[in-house]
C-alpha cells in the first residue's frame, strides 16, 4: 500500500466557468479542462474539483468537465447580476471553508479573470495557502495576476481547443515581407498544408508507443521544471506522469522499472541523469545541448525562407508547423523538451535563427529571416 508522498502540493481547484467559457469563446476557443488539468498535474496532487455555473446555459461544456472528474456547481438562472454574484459567492464560501476545515490543501487554483476574487485570493495567502490564479490574457483583469502566488493564461496552455472559424476558416495569408518600413499588405497564396503529416516511413506500433512516451516524459519535465526551481527527482516525475494518466506502466513499454526506462532515455540523449540526495533517486534534466536542436532549428529557418519565397511575403504562425512536418514528418518540438510550437519558435528566435512579429490587427505572430541573414 503506497503513502501520500508530504513533499507534494495538494490542489483545490474552483472554477468560474462562466467567466472562462465565454472569455474563451470570444478569442475563438473552446474551454476544455484537460489542458489545465495536464498542467496542474506537473504541479501536484488534486484533491477538489469544481466548475460552478448555470449548467442549462453551457450543456455543450458538461461532457468535457465530467470527463475531467470535475463536480459541476448548479447556479440557478435568476437575473444576470443575481446569477454572477450567487456564483461568486458560492464558490468563496466554498473555498474559505476547505482552506479552514482541511490543512492539509496547500494550493487553491482559482479559475477566473474577475478581480471579484481578489479579496477571497488575499484571504486564502493570509492563512498560508499558495494561490494559482488561471484565466484569459484578454479578459483576464489586471487586479488578479499580482494577487496570486502565480497566474497561468489559459490561451498560452499547449492543446487548448479552437472553435470552428466562421466563414469557412481558409487558410491564414501571409504578410508582406518584412522590411524597415514595415508594409502591411496581404498575399492571397499559400501553400497547401495537412493537419497531421504521416510518418513517411511506418514503425512498429511498440517504436511508436516508446516515441510518445518520451514525448509526453520531456513534456511533464518541462512543466515541472517550468513551475519550480530546485532540481527534479526521478520520483516526483513518475508521480507527475502518474496523475496525467493513472494507467501508465514503465512496464507496458518492455521496462523492468522507471530507472531502466531513464537510463534508455538517458543513452538516446533525451534527458540526462545526475545522483540526488536520495540514493536510487536520481536528479533528471535535459542535456546542454539537447538530441537534434541545431538540426531542428535550421529545419525552422529553411522552411521559413522557402515559404517567404513561396508567398511573397512572411509565413504566419498558424500553419508552419504542418509545413515543418511536410519537410521532415517526424518533427516535434516536445522531442526537444518545449512545451508547445510557439515557445520552440521563441527559442529559435532567442537563438538569432528566425525573427517574429505579432501583428495586433491580425492576431496572428509572422515569422521572416532579416535580407542581411539570408545568406548566412
Amino acid at each position: 500500500m503506497t503513502t501520500p508522498d508530504n513533499s507534494e502540493e495538494r490542489l483545490a481547484l474552483y472554477v468560474d466557468h462562466e467567466n472562462v467559457a465565454i472569455g474563451a469563446r470570444d478569442i475563438g476557443y473552446r474551454f476544455d479542462p484537460k489542458p489545465l488539468m495536464d498542467a496542474l498535474a506537473e504541479r501536484g496532487r488534486l484533491i477538489t474539483r469544481r466548475a460552478y455555473a448555470d449548467w442549462n446555459l453551457f450543456r455543450e461544456d458538461r461532457r468535457d468537465m465530467v470527463d475531467s472528474n470535475v463536480e459541476l456547481i448548479e447556479i440557478p438562472q435568476r437575473s444576470d447580476s443575481v446569477r454572477k454574484n450567487a456564483a461568486d459567492i458560492q464558490m468563496a464560501v466554498d473555498a474559505m471553508e476547505l482552506a479552514l476545515t482541511r490543512d492539509f490543501v496547500s494550493t487553491f487554483v482559482i479559475v477566473s479573470g474577475d478581480s471579484d476574487f481578489t479579496p477571497l485570493v488575499s484571504k486564502l495567502r493570509e492563512l498560508n495557502k499558495r494561490v494559482i490564479g488561471v484565466g484569459l490574457k484578454g479578459s483576464t483583469s489586471a487586479m488578479l495576476p499580482p494577487a496570486c502566488d502565480e497566474f497561468i493564461f489559459y490561451d498560452r496552455l499547449e492543446g487548448i481547443p479552437l472553435r470552428e472559424k466562421r466563414g469557412g476558416g481558409g487558410p491564414s495569408p501571409s504578410r508582406s515581407k518584412k522590411t524597415s518600413g514595415g508594409g502591411k499588405s496581404k498575399s492571397t497564396s499559400t501553400p497547401s498544408s495537412k493537419t497531421d503529416a504521416a510518418p513517411a516511413a511506418a514503425k512498429s506500433s511498440q517504436k511508436q508507443d516508446l516515441r510518445k512516451l518520451e514525448r509526453v516524459l520531456t513534456r511533464t519535465l518541462s512543466g515541472i521544471q517550468s513551475s519550480s526551481a530546485g532540481a527534479v527527482q526521478a520520483s516526483n516525475l513518475k508521480r507527475a506522469l502518474l496523475r496525467k494518466d493513472p494507467t501508465f506502466n514503465e512496464g507496458d513499454y518492455g521496462f523492468r522499472g522507471f530507472r531502466e526506462l531513464l537510463r534508455h532515455l538517458a543513452d538516446n540523449k533525451v534527458i540526462t541523469l545526475n545522483d540526488g540526495p536520495a540514493p536510487g533517486d536520481p536528479e533528471v534534466d535535459f542535456p546542454s545541448a539537447p538530441r537534434d536542436e541545431d538540426t531542428a532549428f535550421q529545419l525552422l529557418r529553411t522552411t521559413v525562407l522557402e515559404l517567404m519565397d513561396e508567398l511573397g511575403g512572411d509565413p504566419p504562425l498558424s500553419g508552419l508547423k504542418d509545413q515543418l512536418r511536410k519537410r521532415e514528418p517526424e518533427f516535434s518540438e516536445k522531442d526537444l523538451g518545449y512545451s508547445g510550437f510557439l515557445q520552440f519558435c521563441k527559442a529559435a528566435v532567442t537563438k538569432d535563427v528566425v525573427e517574429m512579429d505579432w501583428e495586433e490587427e491580425d492576431q496572428e505572430y509572422y515569422l521572416y529571416v532579416e535580407d542581411s541573414e539570408k545568406g548566412s
